[in-house]
């Protein structure tokens, strides 16, 4: 058996961490948002004034959400490529979905947390790369594809 990377472990703990995160968000950040935004002005989401604290807890829990399914898909990375003759593409999907959290979700956590908004810039580079690395996922599926009906020949 064969890691190029060890996709699958980093995506065993990052899953972790985002179910930790969650938990933080559920039970912590809850009480700690309204004292720390209390005099923040109202957000707009959706047509909406919605209270600083409450736009904010959504957006570490988006943070969360976000990391939790890069997480799996690291893992899918990772379970991939035990079988691959070809794992470029797996690895740069590995990459991507890596990077990715940490801008993302990285991103919206010290942004809640600090309430610095230029965080916020960073936030799309992340999506940006989730985007990649799905791509970057489905090419190292039609690659396997078309190296198992060529007989696994590179």
């Amino acid at each position: 058996m064969h890691f190029s990377l060890p996709w699958f472990r980093i995506g065993a703990i990052l899953g972790g961490l985002a179910v930790a995160f969650g938990a933080f968000a559920a039970h912590g950040l809850d009480q700690y948002f309204p004292q720390k935004y209390a005099d923040a002005p109202a957000k707009k989401v959706a047509g909406l004034e919605v209270p600083a604290s409450w736009k904010y807890l959504q957006d570490f829990k988006t943070g969360a959400e976000y990391q939790m399914y890069h997480s799996l898909a690291l893992l899918a990375v990772g379970l991939a490529a035990v079988r691959a003759t070809r794992r470029r593409a797996l690895d740069v999907a590995g990459w991507c979905f890596l990077l990715g959290i940490v801008l993302f979700s990285g991103s919206l956590y010290v942004l809640t947390l600090t309430g610095d908004k230029y965080w916020g810039a960073v936030t799309p580079f992340g999506g940006v790369l989730f985007l990649v690395g799905w791509a970057a996922l489905v090419a190292a599926g039609v690659d396997q594809l078309v190296a198992t009906r060529n007989g696994g020949a590179e």
